[in-house]
């Protein structure tokens, strides 16, 4: 099978659009004061661009002296597509020592998003307004510990199904980010599109499924909190799938 080559840093790093945009509106509720101020006085401190002219991002750079573990060394962590915010404050949080990377194009997600860091006074995570598949190019190689997609649009009509962030194009940019061993994480209340990412994830040489029996994809581990998205999904009577994969090692 094809191998992932190295992903054009410069090809794709259009700040908010993408020939085939998996994100939807950019707006969508006003925004209350208490939002619009955190917009306008957190965020700038916490959002980054990606470099112009093809440049490889150093993710690392963006947290300082922050976000390290007791020997000095940092962690970045990646979730494309954070919602409204609630996993990746709770991992922030339970991680001080990781850098997180949050990709989000919904303004009001990345408002909710900073009053969660907000109200846990959190500083390792930074924040990319755009399509995380620009932000995943624009990453230098096995550069990421672990990432995470949850809950992404599922596109449910075929002719929009080319707009689903889970393409073999994107996972050929994971592998190629992702170090060795690592994890990525994924979840979907749409039966459809769950097939549709195992279909595709099965069938890449770069990962391997940790499933070993039926409860571990139907089951949240200990350390995967729940969202509020997920949580009107169960209350609405969708079951959540949740599908944890691996980095083969690299061939030498």
């Amino acid at each position: 099978m094809r191998r992932p080559g190295r992903p054009q840093a410069g090809a794709a790093v259009a700040q908010d659009r993408h020939p085939d945009a998996f994100h939807g509106r950019r707006r969508g509720r006003r925004l209350r004061k208490g939002q619009t101020a955190l917009l306008t006085e957190l965020l700038p401190r916490l959002r980054f661009e990606l470099p112009a002219g093809g440049a490889r991002l150093d993710p690392t750079a963006l947290f300082g002296a922050s976000a390290t573990d007791a020997a000095g060394r940092r962690e970045i962590w990646l979730e494309i597509g954070f919602g409204g915010g609630e996993h990746l404050a709770w991992q922030a949080v339970q991680h001080p020592e990781v850098g997180f990377l949050g990709a989000e194009y919904f303004v009001n997600g990345i408002a909710s998003l900073l009053r969660h860091l907000d109200d846990a006074g959190l500083e390792n995570v930074r924040i990319y307004e755009g399509d995380g598949r620009a932000l995943l190019a624009a990453l230098p190689p096995a550069s990421l510990a672990r990432a995470f997609i949850l809950f992404p649009d599922p596109w449910p009509k075929a002719r929009h199904h080319k707009r689903r962030i889970v393409q073999r194009e994107t996972l050929d940019a994971l592998a190629w980010a992702l170090g060795d061993g690592v994890e990525l994480r994924l979840a979907t209340d749409d039966m459809e599109y769950a097939r549709w990412m195992l279909a595709l994830l099965l069938r890449h040489p770069d990962f391997e499924w940790l499933a070993a029996r039926a409860e571990d994809w139907s089951r949240r581990p200990a350390d995967w909190p729940e969202s509020r998205y997920e949580s009107k999904a169960i209350a609405a009577g969708r079951q959540p799938l949740y599908l944890r994969f691996r980095r083969r090692p690299r061939r030498a």
